[in-house]
């Protein structure tokens, strides 16, 4: 299997920890595989799908039918390793990854997977919809994930109150009342849709109040967390505030997520506050 690290677009990194070591102090074989596991997860998050939501929109699931791998070199403890996957070609109702694990460039594991899609009920095989292929070939082929849309709360309010409820309501426990306010109406309302049309992140943009746009609601559905769709969002609201004249953005940044917005060029004030019964610190950054 001739498998090179230009074989592949998509990389997932991740550090060997002590307990992956066996007694010859190398990685033991069959923790490769979960490494390969750890990185599909991945990189269904990096294509927007939540994986059991999309596999239950068409009434099925992927079993693994064959993993091969073949061992040219050892990993060892606290080595930052780089898990190449690929979607190299479709059957009927299977899926072939090429996998590559790499210690910077050198190939340390290389293998193929393939996945058989089939009802969870029988485990019996049916075709891959065409749908999901074609979200793996784009993927493959480097093109957006998500489409993002600009609009009004009236447009929006059908396809996002879903999300909205999910993040704030149920997962934070915060008082719907606070959530769906009267601000929502006269807001500048952002939200992205997979390639399969599910919400999976959404944003407002206040009135402007002098000059001044104030962001709120980013909500990112919660398996998809850590892809960068938080940052798209909110990418797309301050090309919004400042298409409408705005010179400056604000927002209210829960504590853990302070460092998040001061690496995009916000800055804080210092002071924090609680707010919907959460600490926040005010943040702002001139366009």
């Amino acid at each position: 299997m001739n498998i090179k690290y230009q074989n592949f677009r998509y990389f997932h990194s991740l550090r060997v920890r002590w307990a992956e070591v066996d007694m010859q102090k190398i990685v033991f074989n069959s923790h490769y595989l979960m490494y390969i596991d750890t990185a599909m997860s991945s990189y269904w998050r990096e294509m927007a799908l939540p994986y059991q939501t999309t596999l239950a929109e068409y009434s099925g699931d992927l079993y693994v039918k064959k993993s091969t791998l073949e061992y040219h070199a050892s990993a060892n403890m606290d080595e930052l390793l780089s898990i190449g996957l690929k979607c190299e070609r479709f059957g009927n109702s299977s899926i072939l990854f090429i996998v590559g694990i790499f210690r910077s460039q050198q190939l340390l594991v290389s293998g193929e997977i393939i996945y058989v899609f089939a009802d969870p009920k029988t485990q019996s095989s049916k075709p891959v919809p065409l749908e999901l292929k074609k979200v793996f070939v784009d993927f493959e082929k480097g093109l957006p994930m998500v489409n993002i849309h600009v609009t009004t709360w009236d447009k929006a309010e059908t396809v996002i109150t879903e999300l909205l409820d999910t993040v704030f309501v149920k997962e934070q426990g915060i008082d719907r009342s606070i959530i769906f306010d009267s601000f929502h109406r006269n807001s500048v309302q952002v939200y992205a849709t997979n390639l399969i049309g599910y919400v999976v992140s959404t944003g407002r943009l206040l009135p402007t109040n002098n000059g001044i746009g104030k962001i709120e609601r980013i909500a990112v559905s919660q398996v998809l967390r850590g892809s960068g769709l938080g940052k798209q969002i909110l990418g797309t609201l301050i090309t919004a505030a400042k298409s409408r004249g705005d010179h400056q953005v604000l927002l209210n940044a829960g504590i853990s997520a302070v460092g998040f917005y001061k690496k995009l060029g916000f800055n804080d004030d210092g002071t924090s506050f609680t707010e919907a019964g959460f600490e926040h610190i005010s943040m702002s950054m001139s366009i």
